[in-house]
This record gives C-alpha cells, structure tokens and sequence, in this order.
C-alpha cells in the first residue's frame, strides 16, 4: 500500500503543529520547513480544518493550531480519512469495474480485511507517539540548510 502525497503532507503539518502547540503556526512557515508548495499546503489545512482537526486563524498574526490534543488524533483514522478514495486495487474504486472475476472473486474481502487491519493498527498511534524524540525532529525542521 502506498499513501497518497496528501496523506503524507497531512501528516507532517500535523507532527508540526504537535512540535510548536505554543504558538500559531503560518503556512509559510510549513511550506518553508518542509519544502513543500504553499498551494499543496493551503488544501492540506483547509481540508483538516473542515475535519475539526485543526484550527485556523485569519487576519494578521494569525494561523493554525490543533483543536483538540496529540493524544486524541489518532493516525490510522487520519490515514483512514485522507485515503478515503484511493482504491489499493481497482475494483475497490467507486463505479463499474473492468474487473471479469468480480463477482466470484473472493480476494477483494482478504484485501479489505488487510486494508482495515492496516488502519486498526496504526490506531495503536497517537499523533503525540510521532513526537516522542521532539528535539531531533525540530532540529532537523530548523537547520538551516
């Protein structure tokens, strides 16, 4: 399984949100630590922030933060969330299939089964597990490069 370049971003603006909850964060100050394009990062924010995950202020000195704590965003119901329409086989897509088998098939439950395995496991995860080693991650996000 491969997660989708969305899912992937969410998860770094969510693990830096966790790092400085002290503060406000910027867009620009993701997009800078990540490298990552403002534009990709505004649909990432405003996507979490429609989810009631983060929250975003506007106007001057504004920005966002999380709206409830690390330990309560769990990171296979974010994964679960963002994934939802990447299908890890074409028959899980949503419409017809050009799939022959189909209908007899019987490897889309074991994949499902695995699908739903792979979210309940990462479940075990808060967002404030991925933050354990704090100090090593904001020293990687602040070196100047």
């Amino acid at each position: 399984m491969r997660l989708k370049t969305f899912s992937d971003y969410s998860l770094r603006v969510l693990i830096y949100l966790a790092l400085y909850h002290d503060r406000l964060v910027t867009i620009s100050e993701l997009a800078k630590a990540y490298n990552i394009s403002r534009n990709h990062l505004m649909k990432i924010v405003s996507y979490m922030a429609q989810k009631g995950i983060i929250e975003t202020i506007r106007g001057q000195g504004g920005g966002m933060r999380l709206a409830m704590p690390p330990e309560d965003i769990l990171i296979g119901d974010v994964l679960k969330d963002t994934e939802a329409d990447a299908a890890i086989v074409e028959c899980f897509k949503k419409g017809p299939s050009d799939c022959l088998i189909l209908p007899a098939c019987s490897l889309i439950h074991h994949l499902h089964e695995a699908e739903q395995a792979f979210y309940e496991s990462l479940n075990r995860f808060s967002l404030k597990d991925l933050i354990t080693n704090e100090d090593q991650i904001k020293y990687y996000l602040e070196r100047e490069e």
